[in-house]
């Protein structure tokens, strides 16, 4: 162990931006890393200064472990602190970092690989006495030894790859005549994402909840936990809400899970911060998950219930300092609840969104925290993961902390590209969700199978993109040169200034008529329906106004010149002025122009041209922030072309295949 006085924090985003914080106030000098698509991010303004590795792609920057060691050497860090994802949990960027002499804030290359592998890892669980559930970890990966595996274990079986996470390269398996397309499907996704294509299986512990527990090592022997938090909501097995503590943890099963996690971590000799996973059944039985070898993206909540900075705490350990608190020094005091902010369409299957942040703020409120990476006018880039913020809520009891967040996330400003803010309130305000009873099939049982249903824009909130527009409109034919005063602003001598435009929101559209009735009022009629307006306050981006009698605020952003977004706490609504003569381009496919649904890299093409298909045949899939999608026809037809090479960056909307359609399609 050597003392460092400079660290290169090899990440980007809100978890750079949290590690630089935590660094600067212990003295330390940051050094951050950006790829060109991250130039000028907050990470790098937050730093002492900020070295170039690379392009966008995270496997030409982020990824390469020897742009990010000779930034480094460069600039004179002693120390690396890896964050969580890109080369947080690999053991060659552990090794070669020793190698160069500087110090990985983690554990040893040694732990990282082994618990990297989850078949190992299982492994060396069960000879240490942690609980496990029952399963296939052996090194025969043939499709013949893993069938007769499923069979001895009984089914339902989780299929998994041993390397990697978020979900991919797992499969739940309830019936034997599903598993051989399971482990082909699970076997292809892992290879195109870790390079190993190696699985086990498990028998699946239906609706558990997930329960890790946060443990602490040092290297003079010491070894403790942080109690425990509940990540149970999770779509796509990436978790959504965490929170500690667990809802239906009771002092001895505490202390029953935390022994089990500091003797995982005792009996691989850890150093530092780890999290131990567990699944947790209704009988409070658990069972060894996985241990991740880094710092958690939720570790926010056991900070705030704990009082301790475990960023901090991951430098004074990798300094070679004994740990600052004992066992018997941890206590949970209250409880916290947080939620991941997500650049995604929840109505669309979670499609990750691209595009320019118009607005983003959350309101200052006592018990929240915000750890984010992003500001208002930075583009959301299609290369990383899709996670743009957490905001964390501290209250007395767990109701306490419930309300402040959703009362927090009603008051947030996140415009431009879509996000997961609507579906983070549904989840928040659902009745089994505040009495804690969530479990990992939460998000199934609640949203079934038609997932995330967004509320539809009323005739009101028309009424009030309407006057929006209709005081954008007058204000920009003002001569700024001359001072209209208020009670003038409307005023015209015919005792009208009327305007009438097409507004759509979704699949709605309205020819709207707006017209001012005095100084900050008007009247707007759609389709035989009228609203009085009367603006009493605008702000930047929140309109207070009594809306037929009612005063209600509005959060709002411009984000094209005939676009604007409208938060109402429960949803967000896009309205878009309709511009004669300009025509919306048909991108549905059902022309048989298939086209990207988003930014990202085309990873497969499952069609010839000249092959048959039919209306939802799979065409293509394009990866972008670690999710894939799957294109599929909207026709049936003949594959006329193949208009993209796979492994390149595709634009949303750019061409990847043309069908010519059956003349009867």
């Amino acid at each position: 162990m050597q003392k460092f006085d400079t660290v290169l924090i090899a990440n980007r985003g809100e978890i750079a931006c949290r590690v630089i914080r935590s660094a600067k106030k212990m003295g330390l000098r940051t050094v951050a890393v950006y790829s060109e698509a991250d130039r000028g991010a907050p990470h790098t303004l937050l730093a002492d200064e900020a070295v170039c590795i690379g392009p966008g792609p995270s496997a030409q920057s982020y990824l390469q472990g020897a742009k990010i060691i000779e930034a480094a050497q460069k600039t004179g860090a002693q120390a690396v602190h890896p964050g969580y994802g890109f080369l947080s949990e690999n053991a060659e960027f552990a090794e070669s970092c020793d190698a160069a002499g500087l110090t990985f804030v983690g554990p040893d290359a040694r732990a990282i690989r082994l618990m990297g592998d989850k078949a190992a890892a299982k492994r060396r669980m069960i000879d240490a006495g942690v609980p496990c559930v029952p399963g296939y970890q052996e090194a025969d990966q043939s499709d013949a030894t893993l069938i007769k595996a499923a069979a001895e274990i009984g089914f339902p079986v989780m299929v998994k790859a041993t390397a990697g996470g978020g979900g991919r390269g797992m499969r739940l398996v309830h019936q034997a005549g599903d598993l051989v397309d399971a482990l082909g499907n699970a076997r292809s996704e892992a290879l195109n994402a870790f390079g190993d294509d190696t699985l086990i299986l498990e028998r699946a512990v239906i609706a558990p909840r997930h329960v890790e527990i946060q443990v602490f090592a040092d290297t003079h022997g010491n070894v403790i936990h942080l109690g425990e938090r509940d990540c149970s909501v999770q779509r796509r097995h990436q978790k959504v809400v965490e929170e500690a503590p667990c809802p239906v943890m009771t002092s001895e099963l505490r202390a029953r899970m935390g022994a089990a996690a500091v003797e995982a971590a005792r009996s691989i000799e850890y150093r530092g911060a780890g999290t131990v996973e567990f699944l947790l059944d209704a009988e409070q039985n658990f069972y060894f998950l996985e241990m991740n070898t880094r710092l958690q993206v939720e570790h926010p909540v056991t900070e705030m219930v704990t009082g301790l900075d475990l960023v901090t705490m991951q430098f004074q350990v990798a300094a070679g300092d004994v740990l600052s608190v004992t066992q018997d020094e941890i206590n949970l005091n209250g409880h916290a609840i947080e939620v991941r902010l997500y650049a995604e369409d929840p109505a669309n299957d979670f499609l990750p969104a691209t595009g320019r942040i118009a607005a983003w703020h959350v309101p200052e409120a006592e018990g929240i925290r915000v750890d984010s990476g992003v500001v208002a006018g930075q583009d959301i880039s299609p290369f990383y993961d899709p996670m743009v913020a957490k905001v964390i809520a501290w209250g007395v009891t767990r109701d306490a902390a419930r309300l402040s967040l959703i009362t927090s996330l009603r008051q947030t400003r996140f415009f431009g590209p879509a996000c997961n803010l609507p579906f983070l309130l549904d989840i928040l305000e659902r009745p089994s969700f505040a009495k804690g009873e969530a479990t990992t099939a939460f998000i199934a049982e609640e949203f079934g199978e038609g997932g995330f249903a967004p509320a539809e824009a009323g005739t009101d909130l028309f009424a009030v993109a309407a006057a929006l527009e209709y005081l954008a409109q007058h204000r920009a034919a003002v001569d700024t040169a001359i001072q209209v005063p208020a009670e003038l602003m409307n005023w015209a001598s015919t005792n009208t200034v009327a305007s009438s435009f097409e507004l759509l929101s979704g699949e709605v559209t309205h020819r709207v008529a707006a017209v001012a009735t005095g100084a900050q009022s008007y009247r707007v009629t759609l389709d035989g329906s009228a609203h009085e307006v009367e603006v009493l306050r605008q702000d930047a981006d929140a309109i207070r106004l009594r809306l037929d009698g009612a005063q209600r605020e509005v959060l709002f952003a411009r984000t094209a010149p005939n676009t604007w977004q409208l938060g109402t706490g429960r949803a967000v609504h896009t309205f878009e002025r309709k511009i004669p003569g300009q025509e919306n381009t048909d991108t549905s496919g059902q022309d048989g122009i298939v086209r990207s649904p988003m930014h990202g890299v085309l990873i497969e093409v499952c069609v010839e041209a000249g092959q048959d298909v039919s209306a939802g045949t799979r065409l293509a899939v394009v990866e972008a922030m670690k999710m894939q999608h799957d294109v599929r026809a909207a026709v049936a037809g003949k594959v006329a072309r193949i208009a993209a090479e796979v492994g390149t960056q595709v634009a949303d909307g750019a061409l990847l295949v043309e069908i010519s359609p059956q003349e009867d399609a």
